[in-house]
């Protein structure tokens, strides 16, 4: 039986979570490429260990995520905090691209700004457990608001850091090596925020099936498959434009400074946040599928006509008239997921869709570098 405050103390620490850790992703990610790019890397070989960062993120979190409702949530996340401090601080020490490659392979580092390693599929399987169903969407809406904010945030911060730091003396790759201390310093402080969190989280009981586990599944096993096929398609094209990339693009066509380009993506990642607010409301009058499908339609339009435009002012407007629909399926999804499968296998059902996602974008930024 949960404790009402037990649970609202896990609530509000998994929250806290998700935002340093996207804060420390949106940080990250206005510089990363840039950073790269200093290190003497190609764009051809900054795409590969991009694709390479998700590829090893989809096999890593995909071992995490299936096992975590055995192996025990809050020890998941704990390694996953490990794994993201360690990435940073590799980062920080070499520049030798194969070392680079090995550390975004194994390591939890965001070259888009938005969620990688296993922290989302077991965060929303613990959510779960401690709201009633009826609650469930609700609370996926302002954990994705939450996190959007704090990736907002972060671009802010991070790029206009990295171009204050270089005012005063600092080389671009000295200051881009700061912001990467931040990101390192950030995964020690989920560490610290996850050896808190209680075992109500956890699955108290194991739901039992004639089916043999396949991927921590049993009964859903088909609908979850089903839906991987279609959240790796989307993700392939989405991928095509990390937010890194992005904000590289940005940089090359007009020549946009660090600072500039963490205030674009502030507003970008504001607008994108605040568009999960109203997901609720549509999935409540239309159902959570149609709310999925109909919000994205509009939003891959306008992300086609940014780079048509002819003039910064315009490429930004676009962009943020984009974001400004573009979570309202991310609440949705994530929702309809854990509503179609078992308790014992949330974390599992997360972990695959959203490993399926990274599968599917694995290959899109070393493209996108290619077409750079």
């Amino acid at each position: 039986m949960l404790d009402p405050s037990g649970a609202n103390r896990d609530i509000r620490l998994l929250f806290s979570a998700r935002i340093i850790r996207l804060f420390c992703y949106g940080f990250l990610s206005v510089v990363l490429a840039l950073y790269m790019v200093q290190l003497g890397l190609t764009e051809k070989l900054v795409g590969l260990i991009f694709s390479l960062t998700l590829a090893g993120d989809a096999v890593i979190s995909l071992w995490l995520t299936t096992s975590a409702d055995r192996f025990g949530r809050r020890r998941t996340l704990i390694v996953g905090g490990f794994l993201m401090m360690g990435a940073g601080i590799v980062f920080i020490l070499t520049r030798n691209p194969y070392i680079l490659a090995i550390a975004a392979i194994i390591g939890v580092i965001s070259p888009s700004g938005n969620e990688i390693g296993p922290f989302l599929s077991v965060e929303q399987a613990s959510l779960t457990v401690l709201v009633p169903d009826r609650q469930r969407t609700r609370l996926f809406v302002w954990y994705a608001l939450a996190g959007s904010l704090a990736t907002a945030t972060g671009a802010l911060a991070g790029g206009w850091l990295a171009q204050g730091l270089q005012g005063i003396g600092f080389s671009a790759l000295a200051a881009y090596k700061v912001l990467l201390g931040g990101y390192a310093l950030g995964g020690l402080v989920l560490i610290g925020l996850f050896l808190f969190v209680s075992a109500q989280v956890e699955v108290t009981r194991v739901e039992k099936s004639s089916q043999e586990l396949f991927l921590g599944l049993h009964r859903s096993r088909s609908v979850v498959l089903r839906l991987s096929g279609l959240f790796a398609l989307d993700a392939f094209g989405g991928a095509l434009i990390v937010q890194s990339l992005l904000a590289y693009w940005f940089h090359v066509r007009f020549g946009v400074d660090p600072g500039v380009l963490g205030s674009i993506f502030f507003g970008a990642n504001i607008l994108a946040g605040f568009s999960a607010l109203f997901a609720a409301r549509i999935a409540e009058r239309f159902g959570l599928i149609r709310t999925m499908v109909f919000t994205h339609v509009p939003s891959n339009i306008l992300l086609i006509l940014v780079p048509l435009m002819p003039s910064l002012p315009l490429a930004i407007a676009v962009l943020l008239a984009r974001f400004s629909i573009s979570q309202m399926d991310v609440p949705t999804r994530q929702s309809y997921t854990m509503a179609v499968v078992a308790p014992d296998e949330r974390s599992a059902a997360s972990g695959v869709t959203t490993i399926a996602r990274s599968v599917g974008a694995a290959i899109s930024p070393s493209l996108a570098g290619l077409m750079l």
